[in-house]
C-alpha cells in the first residue's frame, strides 16, 4: 500500500484572506468552505487531489509559535511548481520576500513567509 498526503489543516486568523493569496500565487481554488468545530470557519484551498484546510477557531486568539523548535509544530509547507522563476516573480509581486534560495538535487527552491507567518518552500524539479 502507498499512502498519499491529502491535506494539512492549519489555524489562521482570516481564512478568506489567506485563501485568496494562495489561489493567486499557486493557481489553486477553493474546494469547500463552511462552519467548523468550535464555532470556527474553514476553507479548503488547493487542487482536486490535495489541499490546505485553513481553520479559524471561534472566539480564540491565535499565537505564532516559533518554527523549528516546537514539537509537533508546523515548520513550513512545501509546494511544487513547474517554473520556479515565474513563481518567485509572483511571490515578489504579492509583496512577500523570497529567501534561502538553494539548488540541490533533485531541484531548485526558495522559501518565503506567507500569509499569517506560515513559511512556504517553493520547489521545482524541472
Amino acid at each position: 500500500m502507498n499512502a498519499t498526503l491529502e491535506h494539512v489543516n492549519i489555524a489562521v486568523p482570516d481564512p478568506q484572506a489567506t485563501a485568496k493569496v494562495l489561489c493567486d500565487l499557486f493557481g489553486w481554488r477553493i474546494r469547500w468552505e463552511g462552519a467548523a468545530m468550535g464555532d470556527g470557519w474553514s476553507i479548503h484551498v488547493g487542487t482536486d487531489d490535495d489541499y490546505l484546510a485553513l481553520y479559524r477557531p471561534g472566539g480564540k486568539a491565535l499565537e505564532q509559535p516559533e518554527r523549528y523548535v516546537r514539537q509537533g509544530g508546523l515548520n513550513h509547507i512545501g509546494v511544487v511548481v513547474p517554473d520556479l522563476d515565474a513563481a518567485e516573480d509572483k511571490v515578489r509581486a504579492a509583496g512577500f520576500h523570497p529567501h534561502e534560495h538553494a539548488d540541490y538535487e533533485p531541484g531548485r527552491r526558495f522559501y518565503f513567509d506567507g500569509p499569517d507567518g506560515v513559511e512556504f518552500e517553493v520547489v521545482s524539479y524541472a
